[in-house]
């Protein structure tokens, strides 16, 4: 009889519990879906994580995009170049121009400003020509960043975006040759 009025005991405060939980849940409204959205986030952050350590690897590895036969190819360089730019833009581009002709390639330059009508046709006959593409971002005007970006992706023709001069130091003639 104790072990009977033990067990109704137990199912009566078990269903008060259940009750109480339910009107909980009840007064606050979206509560399941709050819960499924913070597993969801808790989730994004992790793959964030996992991204960032993946792109960061990536950063350390050599350009494979560079890694071509450039022999009888040609290249255009699309960024400032002029030694009055001064400094790591010139050196950028010189570098690359050292690289590319070692290697046997042709080297193309387009300054990448607004100079009008003539400056985008000559910016679209450099595409046309090129092989392969590498754009110094930081240097060249929002036009024609995105020629290059719109010209290589409708192509398919490769296309390195360097978002800084210092970037271009990693070129080297064992790279280019294979």
């Amino acid at each position: 009889m104790r072990a009977r009025a033990q067990v109704v005991i137990r199912d009566t405060k078990l269903a008060l519990a259940r009750d109480e939980l339910a009107e909980l849940a009840a007064s606050v409204p979206g509560l399941p879906t709050r819960a499924r959205l913070a597993r969801r986030v808790e989730w994004l952050g992790e793959r964030v994580q996992d991204l960032m350590r993946e792109l960061l690897r990536l950063q350390w590895l050599p350009a494979p995009a560079l890694q071509a036969d450039l022999r009888e190819k040609a290249v255009l360089y699309v960024g400032s170049y002029l030694e009055q730019n001064a400094g790591q833009q010139a050196a950028g581009a010189n570098v690359a121009q050292q690289a590319i002709e070692q290697a046997g390639g042709r080297f193309l330059h387009h300054a990448g400003g607004d100079d009008g009508a003539d400056d985008v046709a000559a910016l679209e006959a450099g595409l046309v020509a090129a092989d392969l593409v590498i754009c110094q971002t930081g240097c060249v005007s929002h036009d024609a960043y995105w020629r290059v970006h719109d010209h290589c992706k409708r192509t398919g023709k490769q296309c390195v975006l360097v978002d800084q001069p210092q970037a271009m130091h990693f070129v080297r003639k064992e790279a280019l040759l294979t």
